[in-house]
């Protein structure tokens, strides 16, 4: 099993009443008239409000009036809060996906979905605060988290597709959706353990996803999954 080391990031409180394109290692705002934000550009800039102000209280207008552009155009690329963190979810798949290359010939599915998780965490470190900030919204707004989750299980589905724990003979079937109802709760899991830990390393959810993760292995065998 690969050792996974990540490096911490140290993050500043700031005032909501301080503008997003003040803050230091934020991404800037693109407000020329020639140049519009790429989608990226928004999702980033929607995390650093997220962590600013709290993910209730960011609206699209706040959002177009920072990256400089109309309400118009940001409709015209985002339906809605959601839909931004579905986008936050594909930069997130690609970024795994790219950065852990195709899957070795002697590495198991289990150790190869554990690299996944595990890189897909690190990723998320880039934009903690604001994630967290999501994460804590949804303890007072449920509604929100449920609407989240069919791209939860999206990524999954596309996570156990790399790691070869699609069975070719049940594709799309009921034993491709028992495990990823399973692998989808193990994910989310570990994300609110993430939010918890803050060590450089990660220890304490590494150590939390490797169990979770022979648990699962266990019943999968149990119930011949």
């Amino acid at each position: 099993m690969r050792a996974f080391f990540v490096i911490g990031y140290c993050f500043k409180n700031v005032n909501s009443a301080i503008s997003v394109s003040e803050r230091k290692g934020e991404a800037k705002a693109v407000t020329t008239k020639n140049v519009k934000p790429s989608k990226e550009d928004i999702v980033v800039l929607t995390l650093e409000l997220a962590a600013a102000r709290g993910w209730r209280g960011v609206r699209l207008e706040d959002i177009a009036q920072e990256a400089g552009i109309s309400m118009a155009a940001l409709r015209g690329m985002f339906e809605d809060k959601g839909d931004i963190l579905d986008a936050l979810g594909r930069m997130i798949d690609r970024q795994v996906l790219e950065n852990l290359g195709e899957m070795e010939p002697m590495e198991s599915p289990r150790d190869r979905l554990f690299d996944l998780l595990m890189e897909r965490y690190d990723a998320l470190n880039e934009y903690r605060p604001g994630v967290i900030a999501v994460l804590e919204s949804f303890k007072c707004d449920p509604k929100n988290a449920l609407i989240s989750l069919p791209h939860v299980c999206r990524s999954m589905s596309l996570m156990m597709e790399a790691a070869g724990l699609h069975t070719p003979e049940c594709a799309g079937g009921a034993l491709d959706a028992i495990r990823l109802a399973g692998i989808s709760g193990v994910y989310m899991k570990g994300l609110w353990r993430w939010k918890e830990d803050e060590s450089p390393d990660l220890a304490k959810l590494m150590a939390s996803l490797d169990k979770d993760l022979g648990r699962a292995e266990q019943l999968a065998n149990l119930f011949a999954l």
